[in-house]
């Protein structure tokens, strides 16, 4: 009995020393997160986080963090119960809003002047030029969203009316070239705009160089062939034809007591109610 439980012992050792040892597996090894661009939103986002979670530790209550950082109580209490790690992967899935907005029209005509085969790098560095202070990511792909059709392009820039009318009535040679190239942009668009173009520079023409002799066929032209304001304009005009003709011909003028009633209601609104009549006359006599 004793020599079998030796034998079985010895085989058992055996059978043990012959198996490859039990080799324990290596624990996984986390990778650390990777590091977030140190953008503006970032660097705030973490010392806000900071702000406030050292003011919660020193016991200030919610309103008077908000009122101390000059934030909303909701802000106050999303810093405050939500994990640092969050918040700044919140923050960088943002975008600054509005960053490239103002360079959209300009982006939308390159686009559409070079039918959308200009890249996104040569717009970048042509916007960068022009002030634009964002990342050349947003620009290839507001780029790409514009050549896939998944947003609707954005409108060109077009000039005010005021700004308009101010390159019909300036003289032509006080023109930039980059205003003449405007205008004629606008002309070529609103025949409207063009009809009104000539007839006004005709119009500042007759009142610059005094030809009154050539006012009746100016309104005559203006109530053929104009849009309605200026059609209505000329028909203003006809119905006090001579002195209007009048005032282009000849060299007196009333420019000059204009100028002066002009000058005393300004001085009458600006003492109304604040001083005397005798000081109000000292004035209008005394001032050249």
């Amino acid at each position: 009995m004793e020599k079998t439980c030796h034998q079985h012992r010895n085989c058992l050792r055996k059978h043990t020393e012959n198996e490859a040892p039990v080799v324990p597996e290596p624990a996984l090894l986390e990778s650390p997160p990777p590091d977030l661009p140190r953008t503006q939103i970032i660097e705030r986002t973490r010392h806000r986080h900071a702000d406030v979670r050292r003011l919660v530790e020193a016991g200030w209550t919610i309103s008077a963090i908000g009122r101390r950082l000059n934030l909303d109580r909701k802000t106050v209490r999303r810093f405050r119960d939500t994990d640092i790690d969050q918040l700044l992967a919140s923050a960088h899935e943002r975008r600054p809003a509005g960053v490239l907005e103002p360079f959209k029209p300009y982006l939308n005509t390159r686009f559409t002047e070079t039918e959308g085969q200009v890249s996104g790098s040569r717009l970048f560095l042509e916007i960068r030029e022009r002030g634009y202070r964002g990342s050349r990511q947003v620009v290839r792909r507001h780029l790409a969203a514009l050549r896939a059709g998944t947003v609707e392009p954005v409108r060109a820039d077009i000039p005010s009316p005021r700004k308009i009318t101010s390159w019909i009535m300036r003289p032509r040679e006080a023109l930039t070239e980059s205003q003449e190239r405007r205008l004629l942009e606008v002309r070529l668009a609103c025949p409207d705009i063009t009809r009104a173009c000539d007839l006004a520079r005709a119009f500042a023409d007759l009142v610059r160089y005094q030809r009154g002799y050539l006012l009746l066929a100016w309104i005559r032209q203006a109530e053929t062939d104009a849009p309605k304001p200026m059609s209505g304009f000329a028909g203003f005009l006809r119905r006090d034809l001579d002195a209007v003709t009048a005032g282009l011909t000849l060299t007196w003028s009333s420019g000059v007591v204009e100028g002066h009633v002009n000058r005393v209601k300004t001085l009458k609104r600006a003492m109304y109610g604040r001083a005397s009549f005798e000081l109000l006359r000292t004035r209008i006599l005394n001032q050249p």
